[in-house]
């Protein structure tokens, strides 16, 4: 009997103002090596971004989502990071940086359908 999938995810966040250290989440990517999946799903809530900075540029915000999605896909071929494989994507995305979009840190569980699971923790922790 299958017992499902080894995923991880982590939840997108935009930190406006970095040394406030307030953030909203904007997006979750979950990663799963078997079935092979790398799945992201992005949602800006500007009302939300400006409420913490109302100088915040959602037009920059807008563009440093739409490349990490770019970069989860694999579809940005301007970009080496893009090129890698789905593991090392993930890593990439994932991993603790200082900046305006920044990821939570990483979750991991079983799950039987990894695309169902991105709409869920996109539903829980963005919506």
């Amino acid at each position: 009997m299958d017992k499902g999938f080894v995923f991880e995810y982590a939840v997108i966040r935009i930190v406006p103002r970095v040394e406030k250290e307030e953030f909203i989440n904007a997006g979750v990517i979950v990663f799963c090596k078997r079935p092979e999946f790398l799945g992201v799903k992005i949602h800006l809530h500007s009302n939300k971004v400006l409420a913490l900075d109302a100088e915040a540029d959602l037009v920059e915000i807008e563009k440093h989502l739409k490349a990490f999605e770019h970069i989860a896909h694999g579809i940005d071929t301007k970009s080496p990071v893009a090129r890698l494989d789905a593991p090392s994507r993930f890593r990439w995305l994932a991993a603790r940086r200082s900046t305006v979009v920044q990821t939570s840190p990483t979750h991991t569980g079983i799950c039987s359908e990894p695309q169902k699971l991105l709409e869920k923790l996109f539903e829980m922790y963005v919506l």
